[in-house]
């Protein structure tokens, strides 16, 4: 009903081929029905920002089956938990956007999750794209930190 997603959209959740990624993916968790993984753009401030996204193609959040809903949440509450334990950041933010005038500029339902530090001018701010290293060794911090999972 509210949908903007082009016709023959390639969704970069949808059709990853690492092979011709513009830039660096690294999976933190996999889970039945969504996967976290690692932001390659990070805001200044606030390194090592999350991903939650549903295997299902979903375009935002006018469409998300109610068998999404539970999933997404609790894998969003994982990945804010290993940020805390691995970053020992003081607070975490999410943010999630619907349509252009939203936001949105990825037509796959997902969710940001910020690790937050006392004046990190996260909302005044641009991301940068992070190089391959720098992932890497941030995947496996987060990885290392995550908490049991419950998420399905």
């Amino acid at each position: 009903m509210y949908n903007h997603e082009p016709a023959d959209y390639p969704c970069p959740f949808c059709h990853e081929d690492p092979h011709l990624a513009q830039h660096p993916l690294e999976i933190i968790r996999r889970y039945e029905k969504v996967t976290v993984r690692l932001n390659p753009k990070w805001w200044p401030g606030t390194p090592g920002n999350l991903l939650v996204v549903p295997h299902q193609h979903v375009e935002n959040l006018f469409d998300l089956p109610d068998d999404l809903a539970g999933p997404l949440q609790l894998a969003t509450q994982e990945a804010a938990l290993a940020l805390k334990r691995a970053l020992a950041c003081g607070g975490v933010s999410t943010r999630q956007h619907n349509e252009p005038d939203g936001g949105q500029d990825v037509w796959h339902y997902h969710v940001h999750v910020f690790p937050r530090f006392t004046g990190d001018g996260l909302y005044g701010s641009e991301g940068r794209w992070q190089s391959g290293d720098a992932m890497s060794s941030m995947a496996d911090r987060l990885r290392s930190a995550w908490p049991n999972a419950r998420a399905s």
